[in-house]
């Protein structure tokens, strides 16, 4: 599978990250959370739960509305409030921690204000790096290959992608065949600026970062729509006993249903389509930092293979 997404993302990668964000964007959103909500239900409960999602929800307006000067502003406020909730959460109990944490925060918040492109562009590829953390907490479950298959996961989350970046696939980079695509999603300029730091965009990086993206954007949607629906079955049984209305292939259904139809809108108006997305996709995508901080705070309960709930300290 690492293959063959690196060898379509070298080759069409325009195609890649529009095709694959019409066939796969809201099904895995909907399998994402499932997964999440289930394996990290003792972190995503109750009150904390309740403030994020409001947050979140926020966020959602932001995307919504982005003809307003202050949409990015507002969303970029709202995430990193996201983020300042759950080192709340997940530091109570440590001040000196927590009040560096929050220090930090405000720093990036205002560099993140400064340099708004910036922060989006940070936004999109950091997403697509994030199944690595959920994929190495799976991990701890294994009796046996541990080792093996984190250093197998780090390796197509980080050094793939840095030999992109670097130029050792230049050779076989075929970023001008796919010109429709890119045409489609609003033109080549525009599709690149999404991807990439305004000072890189006239650089041989631009077209890099973007076979970067559509990379891992397919590897992305490999481990929540093939990966976790298979080895991840507690976290699934545990959600559904919190979400009975989405038993079974319920998620599924659900997950294809929109999908068909944000289809529909991305042909006849990409650019309200990605826009729609863009607002829906923010659960999914902010609630994954929270259970992040929590779990390397050492407040989190996970579920291990049995179903047992496990409380991890460091």
């Amino acid at each position: 599978m690492v293959t063959a997404a690196l060898v379509a993302a070298l080759r069409l990668p325009a195609t890649v990250t529009v095709v694959g964000l019409a066939m796969f964007g809201i099904l895995h959103n909907v399998l994402e959370l499932r997964y999440v909500s289930g394996r990290f239900d003792a972190i995503l409960t109750g009150r904390f739960l309740a403030l994020l999602l409001a947050l979140v929800t926020g966020i959602v307006l932001c995307r919504l509305l982005p003809m307003f000067w202050w949409s990015r502003g507002a969303e970029i406020l709202l995430g990193y409030l996201v983020l300042a909730a759950a080192c709340g959460w997940g530091l109570r109990r440590r001040p000196l921690l927590l009040g560096a944490a929050l220090t930090a925060l405000g720093l990036a918040t205002a560099g993140s204000l400064a340099f708004p492109a910036y922060h989006f562009v940070f936004l999109s590829h950091l997403h697509n790096v994030v199944p690595l953390f959920f994929l190495w907490e799976w991990a701890r479950d294994l009796r046996t290959g541990r080792t093996a298959f984190r250093v197998t996961q780090a390796a197509w989350v980080l050094v793939i992608p840095a030999l992109i970046l670097a130029g050792a696939f230049d050779p076989w980079l075929g970023g001008d065949q796919d010109g429709a695509a890119a045409a489609f999603a609003g033109g080549g300029d525009r599709l690149l600026a999404a991807y990439t730091p305004p000072a890189w965009l006239d650089t041989a990086f631009a077209l890099r970062l973007l076979v970067v993206f559509a990379f891992l954007q397919t590897m992305h949607y490999v481990v929540w729509v093939w990966f976790m629906p298979r080895h991840g079955r507690p976290a699934t049984e545990r959600f559904e006993r919190r979400a009975s209305a989405l038993r079974g292939h319920r998620a599924w259904l659900l997950g294809i249903a929109g999908t068909a139809l944000l289809a529909v809108l991305f042909v006849s108006d990409y650019a309200g389509g990605k826009t729609l997305y863009g607002a829906i996709a923010s659960y999914h995508a902010y609630l994954e930092f929270p259970v992040l901080l929590a779990l390397l705070a050492g407040a989190g309960s996970v579920t291990g293979a049995d179903g047992a709930v496990e409380r991890e300290e460091t």
